[in-house]
């Protein structure tokens, strides 16, 4: 057999080999909602069940918030915000004064829901161009 032939057809079988493994070696994501540069994602609903805790991260390159709206969780619902903050106005506020709740690229934050039914929640910085999401906490 010639080198280059020998060569060829060596490398095809490694790679045609190989082929399996990479694919097959990706892990599942450490969250359950990523952020890209204006979206909550996946931009469908998603349902966690009572006493589970959902983590966001920041998958993109600007700064996010996790805010919820406070009228529009569950009445008997535990407020949530990243910087934990106690109401939807003191997450704005620390916002507006020195980005607070901020979550950097790669950062995460996580909140454990006890109540079902909906919640919705934004993005302080981009509710201006849509970043909101909701989630529907069941039984």
């Amino acid at each position: 057999m010639h080198r280059r032939a020998f060569l060829t057809t060596t490398t095809t079988g490694i790679a045609v080999g190989l082929a399996g493994c990479v694919g097959s070696s990706r892990e599942q994501p450490d969250y359950d909602i990523g952020m890209s540069s204006s979206d909550f994602l996946p931009q469908e609903d998603f349902e966690p069940r009572v006493g589970e805790r959902v983590v966001w991260r920041n998958t993109g390159s600007r700064s996010h918030t996790v805010t919820a709206y406070q009228s529009r969780i569950p009445e008997a619902a535990t407020y949530f915000a990243s910087g934990g903050f106690e109401n939807e106005g003191a997450a704005r506020e620390a916002w507006t004064s020195s980005t607070g709740g901020a979550i950097e690229s790669g950062q995460t934050f996580e909140h454990t829901f006890e109540v079902p039914g909906t919640y919705n929640y934004f993005c302080i910085p981009h509710e201006p161009a849509g970043m909101v999401g909701k989630l529907r906490v069941t039984e």
